[in-house]
């Protein structure tokens, strides 16, 4: 099923909009694989907000800003263009035109996204694009304010969580690291931050079905998943 035919599965909102499925949660909760297989399972498109703050973030750091100086972030957040493709099985992230898919993942970047994305008008600038993104729908979009602020009229919101120990065991896997307590520890303060933040904080948002991933293998947190859209029957 293509975008355009995102209402064969029935799952046409109220409002006219086709299917949104938001997933929220916390840092690796499983939240980007999880996602992309409910988005192909379902002939959805995917969106990763998070990639968003992150190529933002290269930005500023190619372009020397002080990400800890909210002010001058705050002053060049609308200069960039950031796009985002949404094809569940190669989703990219350009700025200015260059893909820059591989380089939001540097440790310079996760060690620096935290202050970027308290930024009031960063994260205005990039609701926007958010927003232009879902469209008329049929997406699956991962995020933290996904269902409580970006898109809160979605169909299917999930909150998707999983014990310290286990996000910290599958960030290391995922990172090639073998310091699971500084693993565990970076997660919980970007928590910590983010759940905290003025605008927008991580939260689970009203009417999310709540999946602890922690015992579940991804094939099935993603059934789980699956199950919760209208017309689908588990399908």
């Amino acid at each position: 099923m293509t975008h355009g035919d995102s209402t064969s599965l029935d799952s046409t909102s109220r409002d006219g909009h086709g299917l949104v499925i938001a997933v929220d949660g916390t840092s690796g909760s499983g939240k980007s694989s999880t996602s992309r297989g409910v988005a192909e399972r379902l002939g959805l498109r995917y969106l990763d907000t998070g990639a968003m703050f992150r190529a933002m973030t290269w930005w500023l750091l190619c372009e020397g800003v002080d990400v800890r100086d909210a002010g001058a972030v705050a002053a060049v957040a609308d200069r960039p263009a950031i796009e985002s493709g949404t094809d569940p099985r190669d989703p990219t992230i350009t700025v200015d035109g260059v893909d820059v898919s591989v380089e939001i993942r540097s440790d310079e970047v996760t060690s620096a996204v935290s202050p970027v994305s308290v930024v009031p008008e960063v994260r205005a600038r990039l609701l926007g694009l958010q927003r232009d993104v879902i469209g008329d729908g049929g997406i699956v979009v991962e995020g933290r304010d996904i269902g409580s602020v970006v898109w809160p009229q979605a169909e299917v919101k999930v909150y998707l969580s999983a014990d310290p120990d286990a996000r910290a065991q599958r960030r290391a896997a995922e990172q090639g690291a073998t310091d699971l307590a500084s693993t565990q520890q970076s997660l919980l303060e970007r928590d910590r931050i983010d759940s905290g933040r003025a605008t927008a904080p991580l939260t689970m948002a009203e009417g999310a079905v709540h999946v602890d991933s922690t015992h579940l293998t991804l094939a099935e947190v993603i059934d789980q998943i699956v199950a919760l859209a209208p017309g689908t029957r588990g399908a």
